[in-house]
């Protein structure tokens, strides 16, 4: 068992690499909100049954905080779906691999980007699956700041009515949003303990550890008897010491000499955690 774990850590740490190189070839920013995700993209992709398939009673995942999409987009490549020459195809010219999914792409079901819409469509995909009387699960990665939108508090407060024990969401707590931190903004952490009175079980991790996610998920699929919310304890800009914390990782892209600092960084991780994996 600690070897998958450890495997799954590797496999968070390669998407962390791949948004690292792609954002630079593109140019483009969300490169924190992006790395803040990795483990979290990680293990859910690797949860996902059907992923990618056209199969109904697939599982859905709803990635509600849309700006962090290439992190998902290089999950996706990692598992097989996204090739690597679609995702070299990120914010080109008439390319589907944009700022924000679009589910024309294998491994996307919902368009998002306008926060406070995913829990919604989660809920949504998760009754669909009860209605068909399928096992389905729905997954939902959604950010702090989210907790300042009334429409995530409703999704919420039905979800919790329908006990809807298929749905999975992963707040992704980093404390920051795009032009500044959450508590100085608007404060979310008061809020978290709703969720419980909602008729939600809630636990929460370390959001850069994929064992305590896997945990987590695999507790709730023993034992659940209404929906989860696995609160994530993230840093934006996760791996990369320059970026850690930092507002400015929310848009702005990188220079040239922060790319080869910024990859050199997150080589040397999972060359450390390869090894690691190795000596299991």
């Amino acid at each position: 068992m600690l070897a998958e774990h450890q495997k799954l850590q590797v496999l968070a740490q390669k998407i962390r690499c791949q948004v690292i190189e792609i954002s630079h070839k593109a140019h483009k920013g969300h490169i924190g909100s992006a790395l803040s995700i990795c483990e979290l993209v990680a293990v859910v992709s690797s949860n996902t049954r059907g992923l990618g398939m056209s199969d109904p009673k697939r599982d859905r995942v709803v990635l509600s905080k849309g700006h962090a999409a290439l992190a998902w987009y290089s999950a996706l490549e990692q598992q097989g779906i996204l090739t690597t020459e679609t995702l070299n195809t990120y914010m080109g010219n008439d390319t589907l691999v944009g700022t924000h999914p679009d589910p024309q792409l294998d491994g996307v079901d919902f368009m998002t980007g306008s926060l406070g819409q995913g829990l919604g469509y989660g809920v949504g995909a998760a009754l669909a699956g009860v209605i068909s009387n399928d096992d389905r699960m729905s997954f939902v990665v959604l950010s702090d700041s989210e907790l300042n939108e009334g429409s995530t508090w409703e999704s919420a407060a039905l979800a919790g009515q329908l006990k809807l024990r298929n749905l999975l969401v992963f707040l992704d707590l980093n404390g920051q949003q795009a032009l500044g931190k959450t508590e100085d903004i608007l404060p979310t952490s008061y809020a978290i303990g709703s969720w419980s009175e909602f008729g939600w079980n809630v636990q929460r991790v370390d959001g850069h550890s994929a064992e305590q996610i896997q945990k987590a998920i695999d507790q709730h699929k023993r034992s659940a008897s209404g929906p989860l919310l696995i609160v994530a304890t993230t840093i934006s800009g996760r791996g990369v010491s320059f970026m850690e914390r930092e507002v400015k990782w929310h848009y702005m892209p990188m220079s040239e000499t922060e790319f080869i600092d910024a990859s050199m960084q997150v080589a040397e991780t999972l060359a450390r955690l390869e090894d690691e994996t190795r000596d299991l």
